[in-house]
């Protein structure tokens, strides 16, 4: 997710930032019922039958599906589905070879004896604590614990901090974490500060909307309406990009795509922008929430690194080498299998193919 332009408040105050504290709150409330795994059932036999079979009118009051609108008004405002290159033509993906080697960066991180991960603490599915002991699992951290097996051996000691979405480049940069794995997107922008591992994962910005939204994309059915991403996130800066504002859109950013869900709980914003993949979570959490329109970029998440620890990002894409050999018997099919199976419709999942540079 691609650091978009932070600032004051846009045009008429459409462009207005959430204060997190309370969020925080009600985001811990509710993971402590995502963590159990098991989402609440709709309410009501008719609840449920709508919920299984869809009926009723589109745009009618009782119905799931949206309004029936106007071509111009369905007509998206944005679609890239290409993966982005980047200026100087290079793939966004590129990443240095895997190496053994050990330099400057893993030479500190051995020597401390530790590898320090900053890491998303709600993100059901991808990075989230349980709630009987505060572990830290999910398909991030079944990763994250593979990067630190080649580096420090097995039984290796990781210290996990959560961090927003928004503090993950500052906190890359002036040292205070090793590196972050949280769903983060590489982008060219990106580039210009961090460095990446090769690609892991691979899905889209796609809009969240309550299950009877006559909200179906990123079009003229958002005019109007409030629309919700996480500060500093690719999805805030393509809203940024197709000018939603000027479109007669409000935005609200906050801290963490969790707390966009819970102002959709709240009716506080009636659309939620965020990755395909991250979005599979908040369903399995809500039933009451859905997709709408088609994933409207391509994007690929990596492990994000100091720009001057290349030492380190060598280690990590051999890592990642282990980690996705074996085919559909290797690690990453098996994490894959255990978190992501079941709500992601991909009929042959498989991992990015890596792109090195000489």
């Amino acid at each position: 997710m691609r650091g978009g332009t932070r600032g004051g408040p846009g045009p008429h105050g459409a462009r207005r930032r959430v204060a997190t504290a309370v969020l925080g709150a009600l985001g811990v409330l509710g993971m402590l019922g995502v963590a159990c795994g098991t989402p609440p059932a709709p309410t009501g036999p008719a609840s449920a039958e709508r919920a299984s079979t869809g009926t009723g009118t589109p745009g009618e009051p009782g119905s799931i599906g949206p309004p029936l609108l106007h071509p111009s008004v369905s007509r998206p405002w944005a679609s890239r589905p290409e993966r982005e290159r980047c200026a100087d033509g290079r793939d966004v993906t590129e990443s240095p070879r895997p190496s053994d080697a050990s330099g400057p960066a893993v030479r500190r991180i051995v020597s401390r004896g530790a590898l320090v991960v900053g890491v998303d603490q709600n993100s059901y599915l991808w990075g989230f604590r349980t709630p009987d002991t505060g572990r830290f699992i999910g398909f991030d951290i079944d990763l994250v614990e593979a990067v630190a097996e080649e580096l420090l051996g097995p039984r290796a000691r990781v210290v996990y901090r959560a961090v927003p979405t928004s503090e993950r480049i500052r906190l890359i940069r002036e040292r205070e974490v090793d590196m972050v794995v949280r769903t983060m997107s590489i982008t060219c922008e990106r580039r210009g500060e961090l460095a990446f591992s090769a690609a892991y994962f691979e899905a889209g910005q796609q809009l969240v909307v309550p299950r009877r939204s006559g909200i179906t994309g990123l079009n003229g059915s958002l005019t109007g309406r409030r629309v919700c991403s996480a500060a500093d996130s690719t999805a805030e800066a393509l809203l940024l990009e197709v000018g939603v504002v000027s479109r007669g859109v409000e935005l609200i950013t906050t801290a963490n795509h969790l707390d966009c869900v819970v102002l959709l709980q709240l009716g506080e914003a009636e659309a939620l922008l965020t990755d395909s993949a991250l979005a599979a979570g908040h369903l399995a959490q809500d039933p009451t929430l859905r997709l709408v329109g088609v994933p409207l970029t391509s994007e690929s998440y990596g492990v994000a690194m100091h720009p001057d620890d290349e030492d380190l990002v060598r280690r990590v894409n051999r890592a990642l080498e282990t980690f996705t050999a074996g085919g559909e018997e290797s690690a990453w099919h098996a994490s894959y299998r255990r978190w992501l199976a079941e709500h992601l419709e991909d009929p042959d999942p498989r991992p990015p193919v890596p792109v090195y540079r000489e």
